[in-house]
């Protein structure tokens, strides 16, 4: 788990809220290899809806593009997991939702699935901000369950920063 000691999952969802609140802004969630956790924990909050705005989870390739408008020849060219389609599924979550603020997560969640270029553990992340766009790749060790968890506390930790 990424969590130190100081840190809880609850204190980080409630110090998410409040600066969400404080901005007046919505969040939206773009996810492939968690399949709606970060959605599902944002919401386990009492009032979120008046910060939480939707969830797209979209697991399939043809989801991304229904759903969030990646391009199927981006998918194609790059593959699933790669920082061109978070970025897209982030700008895709941003465009058809009323958000200021989004992440996206694809990954290989495991235990089968990854490769040399990809192992299992590779996640991809975007994030946008009030118009800010930024991605990064994680890899994390562990079962599936881990993985998948390593990735919801990495993507709510990193938008906590990204909105101080």
């Amino acid at each position: 788990m990424l969590l130190n000691s100081e840190q809880t999952l609850p204190a980080i969802k409630g110090q998410l809220a409040d600066l969400m609140l404080k901005r007046g802004w919505m969040l939206a969630t773009a996810e492939s290899c968690t399949g709606g956790m970060i959605a599902a924990a944002c919401t386990d909050l009492a009032g979120s809806s008046a910060w939480f705005e939707r969830g797209f989870v979209t697991y399939s390739n043809e989801a991304k593009s229904e759903l969030l408008g990646v391009d199927a020849a981006l998918i194609a060219r790059h593959g699933a997991v790669s920082e061109e389609v978070a970025r897209a599924m982030v700008q895709g979550a941003i465009s058809r939702s009323r958000a200021q603020v989004a992440v996206a997560v694809t990954g290989v969640a495991g235990p089968t699935g990854g490769s040399a270029a990809k192992p299992v553990g590779t996640v991809w992340f975007g994030f946008q901000v009030n118009g800010q766009l930024t991605s990064e790749v994680r890899h994390f060790d562990g079962d599936r369950a881990t993985v998948r968890a390593s990735t919801l506390e990495h993507a709510l930790q990193r938008l906590l920063q990204l909105l101080k």
